[in-house]
Parts: structure tokens; C-alpha cells; sequence
């Protein structure tokens, strides 16, 4: 039988009234468990639990545990630290050239590596690789493809850094300049940790821009560049050492131009 909505408000209100009586840090650490969107909802629905919901021992527990040893933004309280993070990835390392960031809905790490931490063979060869500065990117240089027959791009990250207990697919981000040529053939993309053997790999192939009627794997970000999945891998307990992201084109009888390389991102594959 329908439950009679009238009912349920009377239920609901108890439930919120016995909750009410529990010791403020009870309450906190109950929010803690949740995630931030429910703890967002808490504030919002609730003016009573409002302070409990955005206080910093609530979402001190979203921020990664080793937040502090990274140079980060002052910006308090804990929320804001968090939501900025989630907003406006920051610079990490001395080069600058890797960015990190929050996942909004799952407080999981995310990193951005850009083209100038990449191991790009041949990226030093003028009459192949030109390095440019781009206007909407987050990092100094681009890496431009001039001309080649073949190109391999890998990026290294210590599993360490990553969120544990947490499935992480690997993109790479790109543009295409106007004169671009060769990328309707099939690449191949690998993300493993170093210390697979080939045996243990997969290699699936992928096409960076694929003809008319064919199926596109490729996407557009909303920041002016495209991305596509390279992988995915399980982050167990962060101890499997190096990973590996790596994205190449082999067939040296079709010679490609105009890609615009910005980085590797690796974050939490999204399941919801």
C-alpha cells in the first residue's frame, strides 16, 4: 500500500529531532562519513546542523590526509579550501609542470601532467616537435607535432600520490591545429605500473580523430581541449610504485601533423 506523504514528513521530522539530540561532535563525525555532496545537502536543508555540516572537522576529513605537505592557496575555512581545489587545480613541484586538484563529488585526487614532464622521444628535434605557449592552457608550453612517421608519449607518476582504493582512467588531453593530418589511423594506449612485464599489458587501440560515420571515442572538455581515455587502473594501497600512461603511433608509412599536446590527466573513472 502507498505510503500517505503526510506520514512521511511526520518521520522524517522524528528522525531529524532524534539526530537533533546527539552531541554536536557525534553529529560531526557522522557527516564526516558521508561525502561532500551529502554534507552540501546537510547545510543546505538544515539551518540546525548548518555549522556543524561546514566545519572544518567535518571537511578537514575530505581534504587527502597529506594535503599539508603540498604548497597550497591560504584559503580557510576547510570548505572553502576544498571547493577552491575542486575549482582551481594548482601548480605542484618545482617546475610547475604537473597540476593537482579535488574531484568534486568524490574527494579523490586528481593530477594533470603537462607536456613538458612527458617523455617525448624526438620532442627536442625541431623539424618533428615545436614547443608554444597556448593561451588556454594551465601550463607555460605545449608540445606541437611538426612532422612525423611515428611518435610515443609517456607519462610517470608514483602510485603514492594517488587516492587509494580508487579506480583512476588515464586521458589524454589535445587539440588539433587546422592543417592537421594522420590521426584517422589506429594508436595504441597502455596505463600499467612499470614493473609489468609486456606479457601483462594491453595495448587497445585508439583513433584520435576517426572519419565520418565512424565511431568517435574523443571529447570535448568545456576548456577548449579534447581528451580521450588511454586506460584505467585499480590504486589499491598507493604501493605498486611507478605508473605508466603511454599513447603512441607506430605505422611509420602515414606521416602525421598538427596535434597539440598539453598533458596526461589521470582521475577517479567515474562510476556515478
Amino acid at each position: 500500500s502507498q505510503r500517505n506523504p503526510r506520514q512521511e514528513r511526520r518521520e522524517q521530522r522524528a528522525k531529524t529531532m532524534a539526530f537533533s539530540k546527539l552531541p554536536d561532535d557525534v553529529i560531526s563525525q557522522i557527516i564526516s562519513l558521508t561525502t561532500p555532496r551529502d554534507a552540501c545537502r546537510v547545510s543546505s536543508v538544515s539551518t540546525s546542523f548548518r555549522s556543524i555540516a561546514d566545519s572544518d572537522q567535518v571537511w578537514l576529513k575530505f581534504l587527502p590526509p597529506d594535503h599539508d605537505k603540498l604548497v597550497l592557496p591560504q584559503v580557510s575555512p576547510k570548505k572553502s579550501l576544498y571547493l577552491h581545489l575542486c575549482d582551481h587545480p594548482v601548480p605542484i613541484g618545482g617546475n610547475r609542470n604537473m597540476i593537482f586538484s579535488l574531484d568534486k563529488k568524490s574527494a579523490k585526487k586528481c593530477f594533470m601532467i603537462g607536456a613538458r614532464e612527458l617523455a617525448i622521444p624526438g620532442g627536442d628535434d625541431y623539424r618533428s616537435w615545436c614547443w608554444i605557449a597556448e593561451p588556454n592552457s594551465r601550463f607555460d608550453q605545449v608540445a606541437q607535432l611538426l612532422f612525423a612517421g611515428w611518435f610515443h608519449i609517456k607519462a610517470r607518476i608514483e602510485t603514492k600520490m594517488l587516492s587509494p582504493k580508487t579506480r583512476y582512467a588515464a586521458y589524454l588531453v589535445f587539440q588539433f591545429r587546422c592543417h592537421k593530418s594522420g590521426f584517422h589511423r589506429p594508436a595504441v594506449s597502455c596505463v600499467s605500473v612499470e614493473s609489468d612485464t609486456d606479457t601483462h599489458r594491453e595495448w587497445p587501440t585508439v583513433v584520435l580523430d576517426p572519419g565520418e560515420g565512424e565511431p568517435r571515442s574523443t571529447r570535448e572538455r568545456g576548456d577548449g581541449w579534447l581528451e580521450i581515455e588511454m586506460g584505467e587502473f585499480y590504486n589499491e594501497n598507493g604501493d605498486d610504485g611507478t605508473l605508466e600512461c603511454s599513447f603512441k603511433e607506430v605505422d611509420e608509412y602515414t606521416l602525421r601533423s598538427g596535434l597539440v599536446v598539453e598533458g596526461i590527466e589521470l582521475r577517479p573513472k567515474e562510476t556515478y
